[in-house]
């Protein structure tokens, strides 16, 4: 095992974490955004709104994209597998 392969799994992971969190953020931040628009224009400073609506976003944005996120995660993690067991021959 040599330092390329090594930075490659390293590259490798950070970029499905990346991608695998971007849905969820995204859409956070667009609904945080919007929140803290809305807010500013009516006057309102309730912080609970804002949360609410922010956990509800996830929760949905979770049942939309979970599929995805997790056959992302398993073929990462049946990709790293793979390449364990080829070291062990």
């Amino acid at each position: 095992m040599d330092s390329r392969f090594i930075l490659y799994i390293g590259t490798e992971a950070l970029q499905t974490a990346l991608l695998i969190a971007a849905p969820v953020l995204i859409i956070t931040l667009v609904v945080g955004f919007l929140v803290a628009m809305l807010q500013a224009v009516t006057s309102i400073r309730d912080q609970t709104m804002g949360m609410v609506l922010k956990i509800a976003a996830v929760g949905i944005s979770l049942l939309i994209f979970g599929g995805w996120m997790l056959n992302m995660a398993v073929s990462f993690t049946t990709q790293i597998f793979h390449h364990m067991a080829a070291m062990g021959q």
